[in-house]
């Protein structure tokens, strides 16, 4: 937003006495003034509105007609607690670095990078790494809801889409679209609508304006369905691939080590036993057999739950290829 469009919006809370708008304002010229360096002002600026205004509503979301644009997540996992590549492993720890040596960067005018782009089949990670950012930049994770943003009637979906950007501005956060595929859609598609692609320009636009304290992460199980234009907008592309045996062996010894009790069959040949699709069937078969060693105390025979619950996922339903 222009300093102008600020100042505008600064008399015109004061003169409706809209306390939202005012924080709002506020917020997005505190981040301009530190992007700047200008941190004394800054601060001043920030301890100032606090002083005068608190009892002044803090806005989190914006209604878009059908609730809060977005929500928020309490960011919970560590980037150790996952299982990356060691290449996605590397890219991150850097992307972090950036961010938390930011100052050094600024005063070689460079800034961090902050657009993100995650692709990969489903449940492998791509929100357990969105939240394992947040959390190692101590920054809240706020969850795009398509639900609210997409709307049915002409321009709705832009117009909110532009609230939704304006509110993320002025906070230091992790902006999280999961299957982006659903807004980020090629425009060349002969069987998309002309709303979409301006929807799909609008965003584009939008994500080039943010500023780099806040990092957009985008996740995509179709790859293949998104905006050439979309590509080129992120720094930093990773993929999150199915877990490798390797992979399944190490997640069975965390396991083993996080409960606290040894599961009476060898991590290699558990992993080759259970072949999960993807990490989350991994997280689903731990829990499952936690749940019946719990339910089962004090006698509960570990080596008999694992192959009890090993021969029910082999028989479990799954979808056609």
């Amino acid at each position: 937003m222009s300093r102008a469009d600020l100042l505008v919006n600064l008399v015109k809370a004061g003169s409706q006495n809209d306390q939202k708008l005012l924080r709002s304002t506020v917020d997005a010229i505190v981040a301009e003034e530190r992007a700047k360096q200008h941190h004394v002002l800054a601060k001043k600026l920030e301890d100032n509105f606090k002083s005068n205004s608190s009892n002044a509503e803090v806005v989190r979301s914006f209604d878009g007609g059908h609730g809060g644009l977005l929500y928020e997540i309490e960011p919970r996992r560590t980037l150790s607690s996952l299982l990356l590549t060691d290449d996605t492993q590397q890219a991150v720890l850097e992307l972090i670095e950036e961010h938390q040596r930011r100052d050094l960067l600024r005063s070689y005018s460079l800034e961090p990078r902050h657009r993100i782009l995650l692709e990969g089949p489903p449940g492998n990670g791509k929100t357990s790494l969105a939240e394992a950012i947040a959390a190692e930049l101590l920054i809240p994770l706020f969850v795009v809801r398509y639900e609210a943003v997409i709307g049915s009637f002409l321009g709705e979906t832009s117009s909110r889409l532009k609230k939704l950007f304006d509110f993320a501005r002025t906070h230091e956060c992790v902006l999280f679209f999961d299957e982006f595929d659903t807004l980020g859609k090629e425009r060349g598609d002969t069987n998309e609508t002309g709303e979409i692609k301006r929807v799909v320009s609008s965003l584009l636009l939008q994500i080039d304006s943010l500023p780099p304290h806040v990092v957009v992460i985008t996740a995509t199980n179709h790859a293949e369905l998104l905006d050439r234009a979309v590509w080129r907008r992120f720094q930093l592309r990773l993929s999150l691939p199915a877990p490798t045996l390797e992979q399944v062996v190490t997640w069975f010894k965390n396991f083993e080590a996080k409960v606290g009790i040894k599961l009476g069959v060898s991590s290699t040949v558990l992993a080759k036993q259970f072949k999960p699709v993807n990490f989350a069937e991994l997280e689903q078969f731990g829990e499952d057999i936690f749940r019946r060693y719990v339910l089962g105390l004090p006698s509960g025979n570990m080596k008999s739950i694992v192959n009890s619950r090993l021969h029910q996922w082999r028989k479990r339903a799954i979808p056609d290829a």
